[in-house]
């Protein structure tokens, strides 16, 4: 018991000094929106001369154009392919070389596109004068210049990726190199080229392949499908396989146009900068940006789930189960309830399904469970991913499971482990905050989902007042057999839910 309140005395203490530094953190930031509407937000932290930035698109796969999934993707792995002045060994040769490209795709495709009518000598043609442009559009750009200029001015940690949601680019460099970052960012979103776009695409076709021929791809794959009928979190994030081949350099174009517009961009950046000075630059190569309109917003719903979905999966192997709910976005009440509610599920080796399912009954081998799936600006998912026991099949983990969820709906969790969890979180979160890295994406994520930087630094006070009564209600309103999906695999041939005794 001294161990026990003696370790409660020291997490007490190290949450409340890192407590303290959020409260400092918080206190040495300054936001702008630029006349465009472009928004900037710095936090100053002068400890050593580096700075991380970071830059946020809105727009990610979910806002895919019909028949064109997998784009945002694929766009999220080229944005750093340069702009009409970097990247390109002679920009008016180079684009007469992409627009030629553009052109015989084109022509090939409405040959294509002619069916019984389609004349394959013709098509073979145009196929060779695709390939050919193809090859004349690579000689002609310098892909590697955006990349090799910012290494050789000391870049570090360099990403560039999409999601459901956005777009982002994230780098570190020495805070000496300040403008030049304002300087490549205003060349990268002004003056945007496509280019290296069927080399890309055929890379993101072979990735996407070798990661669907995973189990546990497969099952997450179907257990969107299944869970969502209509919003586009069912679609795969590189697109449906027959879409993929199809993407064209032209619609990625347009895509970017449409959303490279100022009020869509976020731009944030954590350590060594003066804020005056990232609001000269950013007047000075930002602000000539044109303001346009926002790009169209979302409009498909998930409509209500009337009663429980089941998918069964053939595959050899080691049997995999995938059970989720329906759950409200990031913008409701019980979105902090959720993330502690999975906490205290999953809390170390003692979390209460680990302890249950894992360690006393040993009905499985292994749990996670995802309180946000796939992604979080949208309704989606609280997700159970169970790997059956040794010796034990399909049908005991899930019985097991059930059990542990009338439990959780009938039953509070105890008061020491609800506190457990949210101290667990919030320590997370608060480590993490040393991180500039972490701090400016951070600060660029709750910048566009809530429209105020200010949230990321309320977000523990939230998970702070999170009860074992609220965790009562979530389990009630959400854990019902009605809003539940299910997936499991079963060995083709042999009895499903097959279990040994």
């Amino acid at each position: 018991m001294r161990v026990y309140r003696l370790g409660c005395c020291l997490l007490a203490a190290a949450l409340a000094a890192y407590g303290q530094v959020a409260k400092v953190a918080e206190q040495q930031v300054t936001a702008f929106t630029l006349a465009d509407g472009l928004r900037i937000v710095v936090l100053e932290r002068h400890q050593a001369p580096v700075a991380a930035f970071h830059t946020l698109v809105g727009g990610g796969s979910v806002n895919d154009p019909p028949g064109q999934t997998g784009l945002v993707t694929l766009l999220g792995r080229m944005q750093l392919k340069g702009s009409e002045s970097i990247g390109s060994r002679n920009w008016a040769e180079e684009k007469r070389a992409l627009e030629a490209v553009d052109e015989a795709r084109s022509r090939m495709d409405a040959e294509r596109d002619k069916g019984i009518l389609r004349n394959e000598d013709q098509y073979g043609m145009l196929r060779t004068q695709w390939r050919l442009a193809v090859d004349a559009a690579q000689r002609a750009s310098n892909s590697a210049e955006y990349r090799r200029v910012l290494t050789d001015a000391g870049a570090s940690e360099i990403a560039s990726w999409a999601d459901y949601d956005s777009m982002h680019v994230s780098y570190t460099l020495p805070s000496n190199r300040l403008e030049l970052w304002f300087a490549m960012e205003a060349q990268r979103l002004m003056h945007p080229v496509v280019r290296d776009f069927d080399q890309e695409r055929a890379a993101m076709i072979e990735d996407a392949n070798k990661e669907r021929a995973l189990p546990q791809a497969r099952v997450l794959a179907s257990l969107l499908a299944a869970a969502f009928t209509a919003h586009p979190y069912r679609v795969p994030q590189t697109g449906w396989p027959s879409d993929e081949p199809e993407l064209t350099r032209r619609q990625a174009q347009q895509f970017l146009e449409t959303h490279y517009v100022p009020g869509n961009i976020v731009m944030t950046m954590a350590g060594d900068v003066d804020p005056a000075e990232a609001r000269r630059l950013a007047e000075k190569y930002l602000g000539p940006m044109p303001a346009r309109p926002m790009p169209p917003a979302l409009h498909t719903a998930e409509p209500p789930q009337q009663g429980p979905r089941t998918v069964v999966l053939e595959q050899n192997g080691q049997a995999l189960i995938a059970v989720a709910f329906k759950r409200p976005d990031y913008y409701d009440k019980d979105d902090s309830t959720l993330d502690v509610f999975q906490m205290a599920l999953v809390n170390g080796k003692t979390g209460l399904a680990r302890q249950d399912l894992v360690n006393d009954r040993k009905l499985v081998l292994k749990v996670e469970i995802v309180s946000t799936f796939p992604d979080g600006q949208y309704p989606n998912l609280f997700a159970f991913l169970l790997v059956p026991a040794p010796g034990r099949g399909v049908d005991d983990a899930l019985k097991g499971l059930d059990a542990l969820i009338e439990r959780l709906r009938t039953r509070k969790v105890p008061a020491d482990e609800v506190a457990a969890a949210r101290n667990e979180l919030q320590s997370q979160i608060y480590q993490r905050l040393a991180t500039n890295s972490f701090m400016a994406r951070m600060l660029a994520i709750h910048t566009w989902i809530y429209g105020d930087w200010k949230k990321m630094f309320t977000i523990t006070d939230a998970i702070g007042g999170v009860t074992d009564d609220d965790l009562l209600r979530v389990a009630q309103r959400y854990l019902t057999t009605a809003n539940r999906t299910t997936v499991y695999t079963a060995i083709p041939g042999q009895p499903l839910n097959r279990s040994l005794p």
